[in-house]
């Protein structure tokens, strides 16, 4: 259905028919514009059959993973968190960090200061920043660690803020954190 609500809702109807064991959305992530893919998936989200899971094709960033979830969506797939890493962007909880930034060459903290993953336990943005500089491997590889290690947490988060009854304000207060900035 595209961009097209009423061929979604046909689309839907069709495959309700078909009894599938989950439904995968796709189409909304390829160009664009971002209020458009929101539009499309908080029409769609209600409609969707609460007893099966629920895949959104494509779609990555922090933001999109919680509003995703806000609308109904239990799996989700991209190459964003991967990507990104290799090319020194990275998620935190409080905003993203382009480690190429020279902002960085002499910041002895964390990438992120609330994350326990490997990266964030054992190196600092300077040396993260260095191993960019230099084309080192190895910070491709730390920044991918955290960038997976950040989409599981907050995916984590989410799960029990649903089974708490909370999402509503985890959802407003992962907003607040993400527009602070680093």
């Amino acid at each position: 259905g595209g961009m097209f609500e009423h061929l979604r809702d046909e689309s839907l109807a069709g495959l309700e028919e078909l009894d599938f064991p989950g439904l995968a959305i796709g189409g909304v992530s390829v160009g664009e514009p971002k209020e458009e893919m929101m539009r499309v998936l908080e029409h769609v989200g209600p409609r969707l059959p609460a007893n099966k899971p629920h895949y959104l094709m494509g779609v990555g960033t922090p933001e999109d993973l919680v509003e995703g979830v806000a609308n109904g969506i239990d799996m989700f797939d991209c190459v964003m968190p991967t990507r990104n890493a290799r090319n020194g962007w990275i998620f935190t909880r409080f905003g993203d960090v382009k480690i190429k930034n020279a902002r960085y060459k002499d910041d002895e903290a964390p990438i992120d200061e609330t994350c326990g993953c490997y990266a964030c336990r054992n190196f600092s943005r300077a040396y993260l920043h260095h191993l960019w500089r230099t084309g080192e491997i190895l910070g491709a590889r730390l920044n991918t660690i955290h960038n997976l290690h950040y989409y599981l947490q907050i995916m984590q988060e989410m799960r029990d803020a649903l089974d708490q009854d909370r999402f509503p304000e985890w959802r407003a207060q992962f907003a607040r954190e993400r527009a602070r900035g680093v």
